[in-house]
Formats: C-alpha cells, sequence, structure tokens
C-alpha cells in the first residue's frame, strides 16, 4: 500500500466500504436527488446527565478539505467490489468536492438524546460518503468533553489538567482529546503540541525518574529548583512524603507547588498544608494526580482533603464508565425533481423523527435552562434559544472558526445555567426534551406513506 493512501489527513477514503458502493449505486442507477442527513446520540449513556458537543472544528476542515487523489481512485478501481462500476463513477471521484450546507450545535453546547447535534444538506452521494468521519470526529471529542465536564464539576472550582497524552490510544488521539477536554472545561493539558496547535495552557511537573536519578532527593530537588526557580513543582511520593517535605522545608527554597501522585491523598494533603502553613508558605499550591476521576475527586472533596488542583489522565483519554456513544447519522430528507419527502427509520426501538429539525432551549425566569423542544426547521421561531446555526453554505465556512477557549467558556456558562439536579455525577432524573407537535404529526404520516407502499 502506498503511505499516501493511509496518512493523508482529507483522503476521501476516510471512510467505511458501504458508503462508497452506495455512492456508486446511486449514481450508475441516475439516483439524482438532495438529501438531508443528520447526527445525534440515541439516547445518554447511564453515567451521564448531558453531554458537551465537541469535534466540528475539525468536521468542518475536512468537509472544505476532502477529495480523492488519482492513486486513491486507481485503488478503489481494483477493488473487486466496484468490477462492474463504469468510469463516470471514478470520473466523478477525481472532480469530487462537498458542496453541501451545514448547520451544527457549537462546540461547548450542552446536548440531550435525540437531539441533532449537526445537521447535513448535500446531493446525496456527499453527505454518504461524509458519514463515518463526521459520526467518528463528534463522537470521540463529544465522548471526552463530556467525561472533562464531569471531572470539572467533581473539582468543585478547583483547576483540571489534562494528563491523557500517554494513555490516548494513539498520537492523534491524544491531541483531540486534550482539545476535548479543554471544551468541557480543562484548564489544560500536559501535551504541548495540543497546546501549541489549538492554543491551550500547558502544564508540567517532574516525573518520579527524575527524583531516582539522582543520589538523593534533595539533590533532585535543589537541582530543579535551579532549573526552575518559578515554576517547580516537586514531586512527594518517590519514596516518602513527609521526608521529601521536610528536605524541602529545610532548604528554605519556596516552590510553586508540591505534587502527591499516590498514598491517602486526604492525610497527606491535610499534613502537607498544615506545614506548609506552619512555615508561612501559604501560597504553595498541592497538587493531585494519580488515576483520579470524577468519583475519586468527589470523595476527596467530602472528605476534607486539601488539594488545589487535579491531574486527570486516564479516565478523561479512556473514560471507562462510557468508553462510546449510540452516536448515529440518519437521512431523514430526500428532494426529488422538486418533491420534498421526510425519512424515518420505523423500526421498533429505533424510531428515528423525519424531516430537517432544530432545537429549542427555553429557560426560566432567572435565566436557568428549564427545557428543550425538537421541532422542524421550518416551524416558526419559540421564545427559547435555536441551538443549530448554520456553519456552511455551498461546502464553504460562513462563519469564523471558534477557538477552543471559546467553546470551553460556552461549555462552563451553561453548566452554570443547567439546574443542580442535572449536574450531579449521579442519574437520578432526566433533563426535559420534547418533539414538537408538528414533527410527531409528520413521523404518523411517513409511517403511512410507508405502510400504504407495502399495500401496492
Amino acid at each position: 500500500m502506498e503511505p499516501e493512501l493511509s496518512t493523508r489527513e482529507h483522503s476521501g477514503l476516510l471512510t467505511d466500504l458501504y458508503e462508497l458502493t452506495m455512492a456508486a449505486g446511486y449514481l450508475q442507477t441516475g439516483f439524482d436527488a438532495r438529501a438531508t442527513f443528520e447526527l445525534f446520540v440515541r439516547s445518554l449513556p447511564k453515567r451521564r446527565n448531558y453531554l458537551v458537543a465537541a469535534g466540528l472544528e475539525q468536521c468542518l476542515d475536512f468537509l472544505e478539505n476532502v477529495n480523492f487523489t488519482a492513486p486513491e481512485i486507481d485503488f478503489l478501481r481494483r477493488h473487486p467490489v466496484f468490477r462492474n462500476i463504469r468510469d463516470e463513477f471514478f470520473d466523478y471521484l477525481a472532480k469530487f468536492r462537498f458542496t453541501g450546507d451545514v448547520w451544527a450545535m457549537p462546540e461547548g453546547t450542552l446536548v440531550f438524546a435525540g437531539e441533532p447535534i449537526l445537521r447535513v444538506s448535500a446531493p446525496i452521494i456527499e453527505g454518504q460518503i461524509m458519514e463515518t468521519y463526521l459520526l467518528a470526529t463528534i463522537s470521540f471529542q463529544t465522548m471526552i468533553a463530556s467525561k472533562a465536564a464531569r471531572v470539572v464539576t467533581a473539582a468543585q472550582g478547583r483547576p483540571v489538567v489534562e494528563f491523557g497524552a500517554r494513555r490516548a490510544h494513539g498520537a492523534q488521539a491524544s491531541l483531540l482529546a486534550a482539545r476535548a477536554a479543554s471544551i468541557g472545561g480543562c484548564q489544560g493539558t500536559s501535551n504541548v503540541l495540543a497546546g501549541q496547535r489549538f492554543g491551550m495552557e500547558t502544564y508540567g511537573t517532574q516525573a518520579h525518574s527524575w527524583v531516582m536519578a539522582h543520589e538523593n532527593e534533595a539533590l533532585a530537588f535543589r537541582h530543579f529548583l535551579d532549573a526552575f526557580p518559578d515554576h517547580a513543582v516537586l514531586l512527594l511520593d518517590t519514596y516518602d512524603v513527609h521526608n521529601a517535605l521536610r528536605e524541602i522545608l529545610a532548604m528554605g527554597r519556596k516552590p510553586a507547588g508540591v505534587r502527591l501522585d499516590s498514598g491517602d491523598l486526604v492525610k497527606d494533603s491535610r499534613w502537607i498544608r498544615r506545614e506548609l502553613v506552619r512555615a508561612g508558605w501559604n501560597d504553595v499550591k498541592i497538587f493531585a494526580s494519580g488515576d483520579l476521576d470524577e468519583d475519586k475527586m468527589a470523595a476527596l472533596m467530602k472528605a476534607g482533603a486539601s488539594i488545589d488542583a487535579f491531574g486527570v489522565g486516564t479516565a478523561l483519554a479512556t473514560p471507562g464508565d462510557s468508553p462510546h456513544l449510540s452516536l448515529v447519522y440518519k437521512l431523514v430528507e430526500v428532494e426529488r425533481d422538486g418533491n420534498v419527502r421526510g425519512a424515518a427509520k420505523l423500526t421498533t426501538a429505533k424510531v428515528t423523527y423525519p424531516g430537517a429539525k432544530q432545537v429549542f432551549r427555553f429557560s426560566d425566569a432567572v435565566g436557568k435552562y428549564s427545557g428543550d423542544e425538537i421541532a422542524l426547521s421550518e416551524e416558526p421561531e419559540r421564545n427559547a434559544e435555536p441551538l443549530l446555526v448554520q456553519v456552511m453554505a455551498g461546502g464553504k465556512r460562513v462563519a469564523k472558526p471558534e477557538t477552543t477557549l471559546q467553546a470551553r467558556k460556552r461549555c462552563l456558562t451553561s453548566l452554570t445555567r443547567l439546574p443542580d439536579r442535572y449536574r450531579q455525577l449521579r442519574r437520578d432524573v432526566s433533563y426535559p426534551v420534547r418533539y414538537s407537535t408538528r414533527l410527531k404529526a409528520l413521523l404518523e404520516t411517513v409511517k403511512r406513506l410507508v405502510h400504504r407502499a407495502k399495500s401496492i
């Protein structure tokens, strides 16, 4: 295989094979239509009261630049499944560009089950080929951002730094996980490239290997303070936490902070705080890390741990409690020869609603979110906030790209407007989401039409 086929960022081959077979089928059979697809989560994971939309920036970049190169098209020509496909399909791919329109929830928006995060209206072949990339990108980053929001909530106002690069499923995943974690509320990341690429704050302390490489802890601490007099965060638990802190205090050289990566974080952090205060070092920060997640952090806070900031890695980059989302990309409308037809999946337990949609978010008298309504996009606006905004027209962006910091601010602001009962780590109640009367009626109409077609 030629390297270009597997490494090109905007390759049209970044899709499932059946997307391309359907595309070839549409072209070869003369099925010319404009289609609307919507991307949404069927149901929330058991441990999620809400999701945080993320990944849109990478999706728009892909849609603006996706194409097929000559070697990629030759690869498809040689594939057995395309043996009977005429040359016009491969000629079409050689000129392929995405020309559709896209509406989406801005990154950092809170999302609930059934609500379209993204809507694509395009020639059906274009919309079909884009499915795999859009699903993978939105799913991964939304999953991470949603976990990050829970972790940040558990920190109760204390900064959280994303430490997951070494646990992520590959280098590219580590970058996008850091980005998504920032959107979910994390203050920064340990991933230097993510910091450079996405404009994020980067943080680092020292590893146990630094201490172990020196003949003794005191020398290790002294050398680090010599190199980083203003930013040194010293790791205390390589050998013995109490002895390590006593050595630092005996030197009389105040670090910016100290870090605990194991042990009894409640007991040790409270002891460290007392000793720091006794020395007059009230501004030295206590940083905690070591396989932390929102449940452990909440327990630490409840037990009175004296911690100023957290580093969270594995739980953010690979959230084991909800490692995937039931994200789907479904056809909701087809237009052929000027006739528009709603489309819906009617299988029991997997029913989807037809028609291009908008989501309206209502607020109470004090500005707290009170519930959402999923309606047809053509319905009159409510006294509520419409969540889907147009981000692409004719295959080109219609708005300036947002920064990760802007998306983070949107998420944190939205969380302050979400009632406390929905921000809890437990899932005791569900945020109210309803479907409009007209949307329900359209679903019934589609059901009747499908039933009638079966009878013919």
